[in-house]
């Protein structure tokens, strides 16, 4: 069985993305701010990639919270994430 977490903390949410090459990056709106991802490897088409400072302007505006899990169910490391509000 795969464990999930929360947290809110820059430097864990960083250090995560980073440990899987990952990066910042968002989904414009058109607007202010934009939908956030962590981005991959190569740039996915439909993500802009954006600073990690911007980035955390962003998640703390929306007051979310970071999903994420360590390792598969298989023991391997994951990628698994998402953002939900907080609450």
């Amino acid at each position: 069985m795969t464990q999930s977490h929360t947290t809110r903390d820059h430097e864990t949410i960083r250090h995560w993305a980073e440990a899987r090459n990952g990066h910042p990056a968002k989904v414009d709106t058109g607007g202010e701010g934009g939908i956030l991802r962590i981005d991959f490897n190569d740039p996915e088409p439909g993500l802009t990639a954006i600073s990690w400072e911007e980035f955390f302007e962003i998640f703390d505006a929306n007051d979310l919270e970071f999903l994420y899990q360590d390792k598969t169910a298989d023991g391997g490391t994951s990628r698994f994430n998402k953002f939900v509000s907080r609450g």
